[in-house]
């Protein structure tokens, strides 16, 4: 795998020529929507695949694999015909692997809501271990909001993928997460009860394979009873055969204040859920001055905590599947667009914009003006972040990634994700 930057003057038929990778398959692989009007800086994803060589006159295997960017070994490990690595001879036809060696196997959570795109979600279906359904949503006397899920369950299972049921605090009257919601659950064991024997009774009839519970903005003062709450979760579930995943907030320490962090007690969570999902995103959001969702730099912040308080492969590191396009100048309370990956490219195209990449957030962006005049900063994910980002998660030993959310289909996350890991499957 080569992620190739675009450089100003460069067509797909000059990179094509460059890596010797048919056009067809570069703009077939990316699924590029303007494949002859490319952007400077713009990322493109060359898959090598497997290559043969025909051996020219007094070349030697050394020559050939500077010719391609392997070692000498890696070439003669994909041709076992060959004993004496001194006596190959013109015309002889020989293997040559491709120079991205993968780097373990990776659980990848994906979460979906119920009206995704039915092609968006087979096409990614092959690089789930979950299909995290979003969501049921909680109401005060414990009942659950239902959602049309069974054609994604079924659809998940038929590609071996597990599919895991969402709760969540958010009020159908607040129309978000809800912290009074949260403190009426909590605090009330009758409720509790009947929420878990609703969700017992969801997992059963709908073929689930396990719960992830995404509560958020809960009041400090209810943290223990959160705790105690998953322990009976937990207590309910394990012995009927169904996991427990818990979604936590980005915290940076134990003591980090603040409504969305206080009441997620990282090392309990740790100790009790098979998974806990890290919501490794949105620094840049919708209200936010212009920045990268995910800046690498943050990102470690937060997995250098993680880890020191819950083992490493229960770990899922959170990837934003989404960028934000500003007006400028930045007026706190004003909105910014959510677009997505593939759409930032596409805009860059449109008004002629160059790409820029920030080396400290590990993130792409760019500034252009509308046809009102109103300049614009778009921060987004390419093949390099997404790239930085996977690459970090095998660092820190993380069990796994989680992507949020998998309703726009982002083709180069996916070419890098497979050419860096395999991905786990347990149906």
């Amino acid at each position: 795998m080569i992620i190739h930057v675009v450089k100003p003057g460069e067509s797909i038929y000059s990179i094509s020529q460059l890596y010797n990778v048919p056009a067809s398959k570069i703009i077939s692989d990316n699924e590029l929507t303007s494949p002859y009007r490319l952007t400077p800086d713009q990322t493109i994803v060359v898959l090598e695949g497997i290559r043969q060589h025909r051996i020219a006159p007094g070349q030697s295997l050394y020559q050939i694999s500077r010719i391609y960017g392997v070692s000498v070994q890696e070439i003669l490990d994909a041709n076992p015909q060959i004993t004496n690595p001194m006596q190959i001879y013109p015309g002889q036809i020989i293997t040559i692997p491709s120079r991205t060696k993968k780097l373990g196997t990776i659980e990848v959570n994906g979460y979906a809501f119920p009206n995704i795109n039915k092609e968006v979600l087979r096409k990614t279906l092959p690089y789930l271990t979950y299909l995290s359904i979003f969501s049921y949503q909680v109401k005060p006397d414990g009942s659950l909001i239902s959602i049309d899920d069974e054609p994604l369950i079924k659809a998940a299972r038929n590609a071996g993928v597990a599919p895991l049921m969402v709760i969540t605090n958010i009020s159908e009257e607040e129309g978000g997460f809800s912290s009074n919601l949260a403190k009426a659950i909590l605090t009330n064991e009758e409720i509790q009860n009947t929420l878990i024997d609703n969700v017992i009774k969801t997992l059963e009839e709908k073929n689930y394979y396990g719960l992830d519970i995404d509560f958020e903005f809960i009041y400090p003062e209810n943290r223990e009873d959160y705790n105690n709450f998953l322990r009976k979760v937990k207590s309910r579930l394990e012995p009927l055969g169904y996991i427990v995943t818990t979604a936590l907030a980005p915290k940076v320490s134990g003591e980090q204040s603040g409504l969305l962090y206080e009441a997620h007690d990282y090392p309990v969570h740790g100790a009790l859920a098979d998974h806990v999902i890290l919501m490794t995103y949105e620094w840049g959001y919708t209200y936010s001055p212009p920045m990268a969702v995910a800046p690498i730099d943050q990102v470690k912040r937060v997995l250098d905590y993680a880890v020191s308080v819950i083992p490493r492969e229960k770990i899922f590191m959170g990837i934003p599947n989404y960028g934000y396009d500003w007006t400028l100048p930045y007026t706190e309370g004003t909105a910014a667009k959510a677009i997505t990956n593939t759409g930032a490219v596409d805009l860059a195209t449109k008004v002629g914009a160059y790409i820029k990449y920030d080396t400290k957030a590990q993130s792409p962006y760019y500034n252009y003006y509308n046809s009102n005049r109103k300049q614009h900063e778009v921060w987004f994910e390419d093949a390099r972040s997404i790239d930085a980002k996977l690459r970090t998660a095998n660092q820190y030993g993380l069990g796994g990634v989680s992507y949020w959310t998998i309703s726009s289909y982002f083709p180069q996350n996916w070419l890098v994700l497979n050419e860096l890991f395999n991905v786990k499957k347990l149906l």
